[in-house]
């Protein structure tokens, strides 16, 4: 079977958690704090687990012996683990640590050998490259001049795009591009026109610029110039309530007689 290497991957907030900064608050808090992650390490022998083999009196006494800790701080660290759901006691005498399973890793030796001998590779590339560049100067001063030559060509393309950002804020001639207005943001409309709207339909400037932009949203239609179908449907309007002119009013009322 290929021989495998365990470790702990402690979490970068792993001495902020509550539970650890109480155990380190404690008396003799750091000791505690060590023979916690000692046990953990002792553990990953035996998948994650520790075993009470009856070697001592008891569990304490005897993880105090593997560990060549004071068996009494064992006992208080054990208590402390127990009373804060960090270890739990199943059958036969086995004890889980519950963090463990999520902060270990582990690889086998093959495994190890690869990256190594990949480090090491990768180590002697740039060292090659390094050297490369001692020993040809004018090749490097070369390849500066070219990645220089190539970075003046990305600012100047940052430059140009940003100039075309700009643009596509203005309209023809330079000047500010239509706004969108109404309640779908679907009605554009210059400041000129917007100022002209107001000063012509002074009370009805806003109802007309919603009804344009309800109609676009639920037909679908488009329009050349949004002011000037505003215009026209105002005008409509106005036409329909106006009295037609060359036709007699016959109306009458109840109380007149024929």
């Amino acid at each position: 079977m290929a021989k495998r290497y365990y470790w702990l991957k402690l979490k970068a907030d792993w001495f902020s958690d509550k539970r650890i900064k109480k155990l380190r608050s404690i008396a003799g808090g750091d000791t505690h704090t060590i023979i916690y992650l000692k046990m953990m390490l002792l553990s990953l022998k035996d998948e994650r687990k520790l075993y009470f083999e009856g070697v001592e009196d008891n569990f304490a006494s005897e993880i105090a012996l593997a560990l060549d800790e004071d068996a009494e701080n064992v006992n208080l660290t054990l208590a402390f683990l127990q009373r804060h759901g960090l270890i739990e006691i199943g059958d036969d005498d086995e004890y889980q640590l519950t963090e463990v399973p999520t902060i270990i890793g582990s690889e086998t030796a093959s495994a190890m050998r690869v990256r190594e001998h990949r480090e090491r590779k990768k180590q002697a590339d740039t060292e090659g490259r390094l050297l490369q560049c001692n020993t040809n100067e004018t090749g490097c001063n070369n390849l500066k001049q070219i990645c220089s030559v190539e970075r003046d060509k990305e600012r100047d393309k940052e430059i140009e795009r940003d100039k075309e950002l700009e643009k596509e804020g203005e309209g023809e001639n330079g000047t500010p591009a239509p706004a969108a207005y109404g309640r779908f943001n679907n009605v554009f409309l210059s400041d000129a026109e917007l100022d002209g709207l107001k000063s012509e339909l002074p009370d009805k400037w806003e109802y007309y610029i919603d009804r344009l932009s309800l109609h676009i949203a639920s037909s679908g239609k488009q329009y050349n110039n949004h002011a000037a179908t505003i215009y026209k449907w105002a005008q409509e309007d106005t036409d329909k309530t106006a009295p037609k002119k060359g036709i007699p009013d016959y109306s009458y009322s109840e109380e007149d007689s024929l």
